[in-house]
């Protein structure tokens, strides 16, 4: 029989989630054990936005070198070196990975197991740790923080080729000739350009009429727009029909309204969703429901089916953000340590495409209010009209604000500009902070900054 091991508290997953919590439990007198079968840190620091974002800042050198001529600075050809790109990736990977460790490592009370878990009851779990045998953990408490992968492709032949996620693309050590891609979501449009950067040709197959489905139109068109600019080729209402790898090239069959046509590249980068982490954790020994897609079923609190058992992270399905994984945590504390009556009830979701310009986004489209009936104001500003971005040669896209027309608040933003992310952050604050949309308008922004973009903005509304 495996050791038995009684805790007050379990948190399975070392995610952005699942490591402050399980410090949070400890630091509060509780007896803890964190249990992560891989790397410390989960997604978002080992394969999500510490690796991407560390080689889209690598892209965007490229790109802006490229483009010394456009500031008067005369450079020499623009040259990239894959193997040096992702060692200087995987250098600052490891950092963070390791400064994560050394933080658990610090916290007394908390105890980390190296091992895959499943649960052998409701509040039970066993671990097969990595460097063999087998523990068994009880505890009142159990968080889930596992995460989720790249989907496979439900693709005719893609179980016969060698093609590439959004994980396996960051280990190349060559630029690939010609990349093919499917998907036109956040992930895929980062990667695409990122790669068109690095001197990939690049082509996006997506199946749908735009890309970015959840974003206005006149945002989705926008991207576009930016894309075809770069030289990326997109394909927009084109089903991936088969795939086949044939004398070191990939043919990638489409069906478009104008019939079957094959594509030839040199890669083919798959980046149509996500699945949670969930299979290996034998939830049914618990109680513990999952939606159709396998994500762990959650209430308002983050509490399971199973009474003392949470959810937190992308396995939980909704909104897969890293600060959306945070802010669980930060739910999950204030209700067991502080005794609070957290939720996720009407939290504002804000994300940033680290596409260039960035887009970041918070609270409501114009159609998504539209479509709830609320009377509106929409202000819009092109980024041309910006001063900063035309000092900086970087004035593509637009900043769009959707106004409650009886309050004055502000309900959304979408930010397609030069640091995007920076200018919808501060809108958010105002959101925040019940703040009207006239005192942005009027408000004094040091010059020339990007903020002070905010005044004509919402001058497109008036008084």
């Amino acid at each position: 029989m495996p050791e038995s091991k009684r805790y007050d508290a379990i948190v399975i997953g070392s995610g952005q989630g699942g490591t402050p919590l399980s410090k949070a439990l400890a630091k509060a007198g509780k007896k803890t054990v964190l249990v992560e079968r891989e790397f410390i840190g989960g997604t978002c620091i080992n394969v999500g936005c510490t690796p991407t974002k560390t080689m889209f800042n690598s892209a965007r050198v490229a790109y802006l070198a490229r483009r010394s001529s456009d500031y008067g600075i005369q450079a020499g050809p623009v040259a990239v070196n894959m193997s040096e790109v992702r060692a200087r990736k995987q250098r600052v990977v490891e950092d963070f990975r390791n400064g994560g460790l050394r933080g658990i490592e610090d916290t007394q009370g908390l105890e980390l197991f190296k091992g895959t878990a499943r649960f052998t009851g409701s509040h039970s779990i066993e671990v097969q740790l990595n460097d063999g045998g087998t523990v068994s953990l009880n505890a009142d408490t159990i968080v889930i923080n596992t995460g989720g992968r790249p989907s496979k492709p439900n693709l005719e032949g893609a179980d016969k080729i060698s093609y590439l996620d959004s994980t396996s693309i960051m280990e190349l050590d060559e630029v690939p000739e010609h990349l093919l891609l499917l998907g036109g979501g956040y992930i895929g449009l980062e990667f695409g350009q990122m790669f068109r950067r690095f001197g990939s040709e690049v082509t996006i197959v997506q199946r749908s009429e735009r890309l970015l489905n959840r974003e206005d139109n006149d945002v989705a068109d926008e991207v576009a727009k930016i894309l075809r600019e770069d030289g990326i080729t997109l394909l927009l209402k084109a089903e991936a029909v088969r795939v086949q790898q044939s004398e070191g090239s990939i043919g990638l069959t489409i069906r478009t309204s104008a019939g079957e046509q094959t594509l030839r590249g040199s890669h083919l980068l798959v980046a149509t969703g996500r699945t949670p982490n969930t299979e290996d954790l034998n939830l049914a020994a618990a109680g513990i429901q999952t939606d159709k897609h396998g994500y762990v079923k959650v209430n308002d609190r983050l509490e399971t089916t199973a009474s003392g058992v949470y959810a937190i992270g992308d396995v939980k399905g909704g909104p897969q953000f890293t600060h959306i994984s945070y802010d669980d945590f930060r739910i999950i504390r204030t209700n067991l340590i502080e005794g609070g009556d957290a939720g996720v009830k009407d939290r504002l979701v804000p994300y940033t495409v680290f596409i260039d310009p960035q887009l970041g986004r918070v609270g409501v489209t114009e159609s998504e209010a539209r479509e709830r009936g609320y009377s509106i104001r929409v202000a819009k500003l092109p980024a041309t009209s910006i001063a900063r971005a035309i000092e900086m040669s970087e004035s593509r896209g637009f900043i769009k604000a959707v106004v409650d027309d009886k309050t004055d608040l502000i309900l959304g933003c979408a930010v397609l500009a030069v640091e995007g992310g920076e200018l919808m952050a501060m809108i958010e604050i105002a959101m925040m902070g019940g703040v009207p949309y006239t005192k942005l308008k009027n408000g004094i922004f040091a010059h020339p900054t990007l903020a002070e973009s905010l005044n004509n903005l919402f001058m497109k509304i008036g008084s």
